[in-house]
């Protein structure tokens, strides 16, 4: 197993800051790179590393930072250099390849984003600090704001998260349990839950046994003595060791057309309200359980409380989907040992080469009661945030053949009900979602859509080495 440099990944990757209530990732625009360089290589030593396992231990404020394509070249990056980076990096969220892929049409299309898309300026590095809550953070920022303008760096637009009541997000769910435990990180975990570095850290193997495809020195800039050697080009410099690839994306939720759908299909035969069966409708769909327990585990009920439980697999507990649906959000997007029927082992070993580690914060006002009869006041939702060594393979993946395609396991009409139906299908195309029954399947047809892309952005999230040379363009 590769010992992995932590003190040189930046902390987010694998630390979810757990205790930092607030967020602030401030996406700059560079107008001076001399100064600029300056800047950030004199900050490099404030950055939050990964050396630091347990959450109690992270100081009251912590720092990351990543860059667009935009940032690099505008750091002074060469095009050739540029170029030995991954093709959805280059090419970013906003082409007609990419939202075919990510299924960002409609109101998702980048046309209609707030930030990142086709009208926006475009991206050029974000800036993430966190607190330990609000005024800690903004404090930090606004010390940190006060030496970067004078420094040739310009705010652009500040994308502001927060950590909801145990770790919910705004339709009412606990958020962030089913994270990959990786080899070599402090953490531990289950065995089949268990994955290599290399797929999220480029310079170490994952789980095909070989090294990630990273970002190399393609011609000669700035001092190279800092980079360590290629292990897949020999005589090129690795630009990639310890970073990773961030991928960001503003989520917005319709917390009341979600919960009103829910509350319509479940009604009394009288027409009253059915509390009950509103929540297990929107539990079935999502996976788990608000308290985060998973339904493969408790089919009927919530138990209630805080549940982080993740020790748990599809083939073994729940074969037919009786108890968690095959469409289910949680299930489709980490199958476990169910993506092939007739062997759990090779489906273990399928899921886990399609895994991201996950960094969500919610934005927007904290809803006031519970969400399934209380309406946000103002704009909420989720500034959905991971990390993966390939996007092509993992995100993308994910996104477009495990949400947004809609045959799966036995299904033929059934797209991720939370994030992968499209608000004006085909004319000859059903959305829905299938429940698995005995001896007759119930399905939910006519599906809405939830939740809306507004932002997006494809992030390199390079290590602390190699921050320091890039201020040495």
């Amino acid at each position: 197993m590769d010992t992995i440099e932590l003190q040189d990944v930046q902390g987010y990757v694998f630390r979810a800051y757990g205790n930092m209530q607030f967020s602030r990732f401030a996406l700059l625009k560079i107008t001076n790179a001399e100064a600029a360089k300056r800047w950030i290589s004199a900050i490099s030593s404030q950055l939050t590393n990964a050396s630091i396992v347990v959450k109690e231990q992270l100081p009251e404020t912590c720092l990351n930072i990543a860059f667009a394509p935009n940032g690099l070249k505008a750091l002074g990056l060469s095009e050739k250099n540029i170029n030995t980076f991954s093709p959805p990096f280059k090419e970013g969220m906003t082409t007609v390849h990419r939202t075919s892929i990510l299924g960002d049409i409609d109101s998702s299309s980048p046309e209609n984003w707030f930030w990142g898309g086709l009208k926006n300026e475009p991206v050029e590095l974000a800036l993430l600090v966190f607190g330990k809550d609000k005024a800690t953070c903004l404090d930090y920022f606004n010390a940190l704001k006060i030496d970067f303008e004078k420094h040739g760096l310009e705010e652009h637009r500040n994308l502001d998260g927060i950590s909801l009541k145990d770790n919910k997000e705004h339709f009412g769910f606990r958020d962030g349990i089913a994270q990959p435990i990786v080899r070599g990180s402090g953490r531990t975990g289950p065995e089949h839950n268990t994955v290599n570095a290399g797929e999220f850290i480029l310079g170490y193997k994952n789980n095909y046994k070989v090294y990630p495809d990273s970002p190399t020195i393609a011609e000669a800039q700035g001092n190279m003595d800092l980079l360590p050697p290629s292990p897949l080009r020999e005589g090129k410099k690795d630009l990639g060791k310890n970073g990773s690839y961030f991928i960001v994306r503003q989520m917005q939720q319709d917390v009341e057309g979600f919960w009103n759908f829910m509350n319509d299909r479940t009604r009394n035969d009288d027409g009253a309200f059915n509390e009950e069966a509103s929540i297990k409708l929107a539990s079935k769909m999502m996976g788990r359980w608000p308290s985060g327990s998973p339904i493969s585990k408790f089919p009927d009920k919530d138990p209630g409380g805080v549940s982080d439980n993740n020790d748990f697999l599809y083939a073994k507990d729940d074969p037919k989907g009786l108890k968690c649906p095959f469409g289910s959000h949680a299930r489709r997007m980490n199958p476990r040992d169910s993506f092939e029927t007739d062997s759990p082992k090779k489906s273990l070993l399928l899921s886990n080469r399609h895994r991201l580690i996950r960094r969500a914060r919610a934005y927007g006002d904290p809803i006031v009661g519970a969400p399934n009869n209380n309406k946000p006041k103002g704009d909420v939702g989720l500034y959905f945030n991971c990390f993966s060594a390939d996007i092509s393979r993992q995100f993308e993946f994910l996104q477009y053949t495990w949400s947004n395609y809609p045959k799966i396991k036995e299904l033929y009409s059934d797209p991720d009900p939370i994030i992968g139906v499209v608000e004006n299908p085909k004319e000859d195309e059903e959305q829905q979602f299938t429940l698995q029954g005995c001896p007759i399947n119930k399905t939910e047809k006519n599906l809405k859509r939830f939740v809306t892309i507004k932002g997006g952005a494809y992030f390199f999230f390079p290590s602390i080495t190699t921050i320091r040379y890039l201020c040495s363009l």
